[in-house]
């Protein structure tokens, strides 16, 4: 089952990636994604595997975006591949069977291609305008996810991404989504994920227990 509530995490540097995918986890995320961008491959390793021992603690899916290699090295609960990144029957070949695959879309012809390569998951948008991706396709708003679900009559969960704010929730749902991915709305402030979670109806509404002895 594909969590409804996707925390994608933000951060300057390395360390508040992690800082915040701890608070994430604290306060209730079922699934979080680690979103790190130009930087090395061995960097990226280092994090990931200090990302999956927190979340290892709360019992919190964790993502790899992008690299697939390193989700299945640190024993990811999966990856999510953007439009320019490896096709997921490649990733796939390499990854174990119980690792799901997310893809990105954008547009019906993208969303039909995922499910044919049969992705476990799709993150559809953007929703609105958003500052966390550069090169940012078209808008799709309410009426291009009514759009696109009506057309695709699919099963694979469709996870609405891009500049999502709480109030959103209530008009989005009614699409037929299944789902959700934050970064900015929530990194602003964690405790909206009890929020997030209450209006998507998810089963992950307690705040999970961190051990004070265990270090980023």
């Amino acid at each position: 089952m594909i969590s409804k509530l996707h925390y994608i995490s933000q951060g300057n540097t390395t360390k508040e990636h992690l800082e915040n995918i701890q608070k994430a986890c604290t306060c209730g995320a079922e699934l979080v994604q680690l979103r790190l961008k130009n930087l090395s491959e061995k960097k990226i390793l280092k994090t990931a595997e200090e990302a999956r021992e927190i979340t290892g603690h709360f019992q919190t899916r964790l993502i790899i975006n992008d690299y697939y290699k390193i989700a299945k090295k640190i024993k990811a609960d999966g990856v999510h591949l953007g439009k320019i990144d490896v096709c997921p029957t490649i990733a796939r070949k390499h990854l174990e069977t119980w690792q799901v695959i997310g893809g990105t879309a954008n547009t019906l012809e993208d969303c039909e291609a995922l499910i044919g390569k049969k992705v476990n998951y799709i993150g559809l948008g953007p929703f609105r305008f958003t500052t966390t991706k550069d090169n940012l396709s078209p808008i799709l708003g309410i009426n291009g996810y009514l759009t696109i679900l009506e057309a695709l009559q699919t099963e694979t969960p469709i996870i609405a991404i891009g500049g999502i704010i709480i109030e959103d929730i209530p008009s989005i749902l009614k699409t037929g989504i299944h789902g959700i991915a934050v970064s900015g709305d929530i990194t602003k402030d964690f405790n909206k994920i009890r929020q997030f979670n209450k209006l998507l109806n998810s089963p992950s509404e307690q705040e999970q227990v961190w051990h004070p002895n265990q270090k980023i």
